[in-house]
């Protein structure tokens, strides 16, 4: 382990600066992906060629474009979340070790409790930036009588016709997705330490992370992955008749009366694609970047 920051203030600074680097390099490179992902979610059509299909509508009816619908408020989105979160995920293991006297084999229990407290933050912290995200990612060329110009048009529009607990809609599956973080950063921290004693302590290299970071991702996301169904649904617009998503326990029934289990797995193979190289990225751009702006823990 390498000699601690200097400074408490600069830890959290350093940790809240490569975070938010993380999050724009990974958000620019799997937007096409997470825009097909989230439309994937919030439809309930079948059929073996639904995402090949997908890609074509978005084409024909927005071109180029319509694969980076919402990269607006995915940036705006990323860059505070993964801020918040590594600030407080670094700040909260240093905290968890000195006030619960957490060491040698029981260092598990720091990152499953720093994972958590720093996943329900900044979960709760950016919640109506990412009903944004949804609200722009589903829209079509077509669509005019929902159509957000820009992220301040969105936020005007949505308060008004749907009032500020609409920026909260699916916090609740949300929050559940702090599992999420529960599974994939403990398992991370894992993988990390096996990988750096068997480099006899000396930095990894990028691929180490690339693999560390991709393994703890994907068995992470396999096992949360119904949640982000459920938030997905929750948040999209609601139509004015017909079946509506109304609450978390409503939505998995209708999700499961109309589709069946395989309702709860939509899209989950493109979310893999995007989930798993986005998180290799954005976590190997953190830790390059804390080696870059600060020693590493």
């Amino acid at each position: 382990m390498a000699a601690a920051r200097p400074t408490e203030s600069r830890s959290g600074t350093t940790s809240a600066l490569s975070g938010a680097t993380a999050g724009f390099v990974s958000s620019i490179v799997t937007c096409p992906l997470d825009v097909l992902k989230t439309r994937l979610q919030a439809h309930q059509q079948v059929g073996k060629n639904r995402v090949f299909n997908l890609i074509k509508r978005i084409w024909i009816e927005d071109g180029i474009r319509g694969f980076y619908r919402g990269l607006g408020p995915t940036l705006i989105g990323y860059l505070p979340t993964w801020a918040i979160y590594f600030c407080l995920y670094d700040m909260c293991k240093d905290v968890y070790r000195q006030y619960l006297n957490i060491s040698g084999n029981k260092e598990y229990a720091t990152h499953i409790a720093s994972a958590m407290t720093a996943g329900a933050a900044s979960t709760i912290a950016t919640s109506p930036l990412w009903v944004i995200k949804t609200r722009f990612m589903l829209q079509s060329g077509t669509d005019e009588s929902t159509r957000y110009r820009n992220t301040f048009d969105a936020c005007r529009k949505i308060y008004r016709t749907e009032g500020m607990a609409a920026f909260y809609k699916g916090l609740f599956p949300s929050l559940l997705g702090v599992t999420h973080v529960v599974i994939q950063f403990p398992l991370y921290e894992h993988f990390k330490a096996i990988a750096t004693e068997r480099r006899h302590g000396e930095h990894l290299s990028p691929f180490d992370i690339l693999l560390c970071s991709g393994g703890s991702k994907m068995l992470a996301s396999m096992t949360t992955y119904p949640h982000e169904v459920l938030r997905t649904r929750l948040q999209m617009h609601q139509p004015s008749s017909g079946e509506r998503y109304s609450n978390f326990f409503q939505s998995i029934m209708l999700i499961a009366r109309k589709e069946g289990i395989r309702g709860f797995y939509k899209g989950m193979g493109v979310n893999l694609v995007r989930t798993v190289p986005n998180s290799g990225l954005t976590i190997l751009t953190y830790e390059l970047c804390m080696r870059y702006f600060g020693p590493v823990q």
